[in-house]
């Protein structure tokens, strides 16, 4: 059963669970390649009985709610759906133990950052890349405490040399501001980064 009121968020925002979001595209099919590589990590983190947050909508919030509902054991384990309504976010997905829908991107973008304790930024177009920059600024102007930021998939690489090409070369931003983010090339690599900020969580 999904639950879907303020309250419902108001309770998840006071939980002391450790939370991981996942940001990706809504437009990647099931056939692809990033959609396997995120059911994938998704459900390495439902057996580790970690909460997952997501936009709640199709494409890769549907692989990262659909594997995170297969591999968790037990029904305190929750998903949280966090919605936008725009036209290809409309349709949520099944998996969802929590949601909420926003009108706002920045009202969204605030619930993400209350949430998670850890981020995975998957491949994605413009939204996806919101969210990875409103996460980094918000860490680099020191308005939320540092969580890991991984950068999971191929085509981050590009973007981390722009970075340091562009940007860091005329020093409009720092060498720490990079350090900032982690690059995973598989889901494997994603987890070994997230159980490591779960144990100093849980320690």
């Amino acid at each position: 059963m999904v639950v879907s009121s303020p309250d419902a968020i108001k309770k998840a925002l006071k939980s002391k669970s450790f939370k991981v979001a996942i940001f990706g595209s809504a437009r990647i099919h099931p056939s692809d390649s990033a959609y396997k590589e995120i059911y994938k990590l998704a459900e390495m983190i439902g057996k580790k009985d970690i909460d997952l947050v997501t936009g709640g909508g199709p494409g890769l919030m549907r692989a990262a709610a659909s594997g995170h509902a297969a591999g968790k054991n037990s029904d305190h384990i929750k998903s949280i759906g966090l919605l936008i309504n725009i036209p290809h976010e409309r349709r949520k997905t099944r998996w969802l133990d929590i949601e909420h829908r926003f009108s706002r991107f920045s009202d969204r973008l605030d619930n993400f950052m209350l949430l998670s304790n850890a981020v995975v930024v998957a491949p994605g177009g413009i939204g996806t890349m919101l969210e990875l920059f409103y996460t980094w600024q918000l860490m680099q102007a020191q308005k939320i405490k540092h969580i890991p930021v991984i950068l999971l998939g191929s085509m981050w690489s590009d973007f981390i040399k722009w970075m340091k090409s562009h940007p860091l070369k005329h020093g409009y931003i720092d060498d720490s501001d990079i350090k900032l983010l982690h690059v995973a090339k598989n889901a494997e690599e994603a987890m070994k980064i997230l159980e490591k900020e779960y144990s100093k969580h849980t320690g």
